[in-house]
């Protein structure tokens, strides 16, 4: 049996294929190359392009109020301290894996509560391995009572800001150890779900059959016995994740060969280009960018010709790339 480690899987297993591969038809690829950052909303809007726009709009105004990318870590930290929301390991298709077990709930309801599950999120969007526009969420019941599970109105604006905010994030849902005691939780909450989130969930699936075995929490009937340690964790996630106490990114600079990290992040410019590599992200970067693509976005179905060209991200890199605390 593996020796018990406090170390958090940040990255995927060595040979992982990232999944799924969207493919798009010439007119998908027109509308995604006029505004590429509306994949994942175009996406959830069925291709009704105007409704992506809107999302879009609607993602930007709240990401400018609820500034989700620039949360200080020691601001929602408490929240953290007894496991109740972690991010460790990846599925079989690359997607990070966030663990919820609302037994472990330690703080009153309140604002600070939602900031640290969206915290969570952009964490697990920074995890994510090229290619990969998703997620996965393992919700566990064990030892949770009427008092420590969320309200249905609290259910209800997580619902709002993952369906709204993060579309096309969530890959997976997966609920194991559900009771029956607080199985007309999921009927409360099931009016306000989504159709293609719906299809998402899973109750008490075979975890095995979604995860590789040494990315599974052992609990759950993997192959990685991680003990939780809140500071140890915390550590090791703001540090795979390069954030500076400020909830910026820390700025690496050379030094004599080596990366160190700056002690000032780096002030991104007016006009430069977003991030390339993640469509589906909405950093506060490339805010200006949408919005001037937003104001002048004008399609025509014969505008473009492009053949669809799937792109597979293959994962061959160590998977135990791990930080540990200092």
């Amino acid at each position: 049996m593996p020796e018990p480690t406090n170390e958090v899987l940040v990255a995927p297993s060595p040979g992982t294929i990232v999944a799924p591969i969207h493919q798009y038809t010439d007119d998908q690829l027109a509308k995604i190359q006029a505004l590429r950052e509306a994949s994942p909303p175009a996406r959830a809007s069925k291709w009704n392009f105007a409704d992506a726009q809107k999302r879009i709009k609607a993602t930007l105004e709240w990401r400018r109020e609820f500034k989700p990318d620039l949360i200080p870590p020691e601001e929602v930290r408490i929240e953290s301290e007894t496991g109740k929301i972690i991010i460790n390991g990846f599925d079989r298709d690359g997607r990070p894996i966030i663990y919820m077990r609302p037994g472990r709930e330690n703080t009153e309801v309140s604002p600070r509560q939602l900031r640290h599950l969206v915290w969570c999120l952009e964490r697990a969007k920074d995890l994510m391995p090229p290619g990969q526009e998703s997620l996965v969420i393992i919700v566990d019941y064990k030892s949770t009572t009427l008092r420590t599970n969320p309200s249905i109105s609290v259910a209800r604006k997580v619902l709002h800001i993952l369906q709204q905010h993060y579309v096309e994030t969530l890959g997976r849902a997966l609920v194991v150890n559900l009771p029956m005691l607080l199985s007309f939780f999921y009927k409360g909450i099931s009016p306000f779900l989504d159709p293609v989130t719906r299809d998402k969930m899973r109750f008490n699936p075979d975890l095995n059959e979604l995860i590789p075995p040494e990315q599974l929490d052992a609990d759950f009937g993997g192959e990685h016995h991680y003990e939780f340690e809140a500071k140890s964790y915390w550590d090791q996630i703001v540090a795979a994740c390069d954030i500076a106490p400020d909830g910026t990114r820390v700025h690496k600079i050379e030094v004599e060969g080596s990366a160190e990290a700056s002690p000032t992040p780096e002030p991104k410019k007016q006009n430069e280009k977003a991030d390339e590599t993640a469509p589906s992200s909405f950093s506060s970067s490339s805010d200006t960018a949408l919005e001037e693509k937003l104001a002048d976005i004008s399609i025509s179905k014969d505008s473009t010709e492009t053949t669809t060209t799937p792109v597979t991200s293959h994962i061959e890199q160590p998977s135990l790339v791990t930080v540990s605390s200092s």
